[in-house]
């Protein structure tokens, strides 16, 4: 609502009524909600396709102007929420949005619903299992179940690692669009090392994400610790994205990697059944 000030004032042998429009607060924050929701609605909508998007199809899809749909992708991708492909002239989540899905991750939830399964695996299996979830280019664990009498380990709740050196994060890696992991390891300084084995560059890193997306699960051997093994499998939701990653870590080559995987895949889809109720 608009609020009109007439308060006279005297002026020389005469009276002038002046007319001054204060918007009032309510309707300033007011004004504000449909850029809020427009905002929202785009961020659902790349998030709900499979791939980058248009920003014209945008538009067309959400029956919004092409101006405001422009307009709040530049504000968005200056944040990082939205990355802008120029080549192909498309949009898809930036990095930021990632970490905000990231974080709710990483709250009680999953951890409440992934702590019984992790730890019955360990169990089931003999050695040691984790639940993560990506933080930027790093996973972050947040469940860590550790099997008696077993090699110790780097990792634990709250420890970040390298994703592209990780299972847990090769096999969210693979789950994500191809432009996603450009955004996130864009070149060889992107690449950090802890052994000296893994991926060095993007071109290396698209060659190992296409063999876990061929076999189903991530792998990795010493490339996190010397001596240690690790299998991991994503965990998605309903649009497909992944949420987190349940891996196990042993030591020695006597363990089948196909079978550990089969398990590890099991836990994942009963973590994803249960993120879905």
């Amino acid at each position: 609502m608009l609020r009109f000030h007439t308060s006279s004032v005297a002026l020389g042998g005469g009276t002038w009524h002046p007319v001054s429009v204060i918007p009032d607060k309510a309707d300033a924050a007011t004004s504000r909600v449909p850029a809020a929701e427009h905002t929202l609605r785009i961020l659902s909508h790349l998030a709900g396709r499979p791939a980058p998007v248009a920003a014209s199809a945008i538009a067309r899809e959400l029956a919004l102007p092409r101006s405001t749909v422009y307009h709040l992708l530049s504000t968005l991708a200056a944040h990082g929420f939205v990355l802008h492909l120029r080549e192909e002239r498309r949009w898809c989540l930036g990095t930021s949005a990632f970490e905000l899905a990231g974080g709710y991750a990483r709250q009680q939830p999953l951890a409440r619903l992934g702590r019984p399964v992790v730890a019955a695996l360990s169990d089931h299996l003999g050695e040691s299992a984790h639940l993560a979830v990506m933080s930027g280019g790093d996973v972050l664990y947040i469940v860590e179940e550790r099997a008696p009498r077993r090699p110790a380990l780097v990792t634990d709740v709250g420890v970040r690692l390298p994703a592209h050196l990780a299972a847990s994060g090769r096999a969210m890696l693979a789950a994500l669009p191809r432009e996603q992991v450009r955004a996130l390891f864009p070149d060889a300084s992107s690449f950090p090392d802890r052994t000296g084995r893994g991926p060095r560059t993007p071109r290396e890193l698209r060659d190992l994400l296409r063999d876990v997306r061929s076999r189903g699960y991530a792998t990795e051997d010493s490339e996190i610790a010397e001596g240690l093994r690790s299998v991991g499998v994503a965990i998605r939701d309903r649009t497909g994205w992944p949420v987190a990653a349940v891996a196990v870590t042993w030591a020695g080559d006597e363990l089948s990697e196909p079978a550990l995987a089969r398990e590890v895949r099991d836990a994942a889809e009963i973590l994803e059944r249960r993120l879905v109720r």
